[in-house]
């Protein structure tokens, strides 16, 4: 998967700042659809990274609860991209 992919796949643009809010919502609306229904762990680990970086992942323990080795991934990828945050 890469990301131009994906922008390209759920909001027909590279270039999400030229969105509709209704383009926007849509486009979050079939990646949350397809994380939901994504079986490939790979694959759905690479759509919730997305949505968080979108601001609408669900919480590790909600999105991966029947996978722990996801979830603790999950977990250590929010940890991480704290850390890269700026302090305030």
């Amino acid at each position: 998967m890469d990301l131009d992919g994906l922008f390209l796949h759920y909001f027909g643009t590279g270039d999400l700042a030229t969105l509709s809010p209704d383009a926007l919502a849509r486009g979050r609306e079939g990646l949350a659809v397809d994380f939901g229904k994504e079986q490939e762990p790979g694959r759905k680990f690479a759509l919730w990274v997305l949505m968080d970086a979108l601001g609408f992942a669900p919480l590790p323990a909600d999105a991966f609860g029947k996978h722990p080795e996801l979830k603790r991934a999950a977990e250590d990828y929010l940890t991480a991209s704290e850390r890269m945050l700026p302090e305030e």
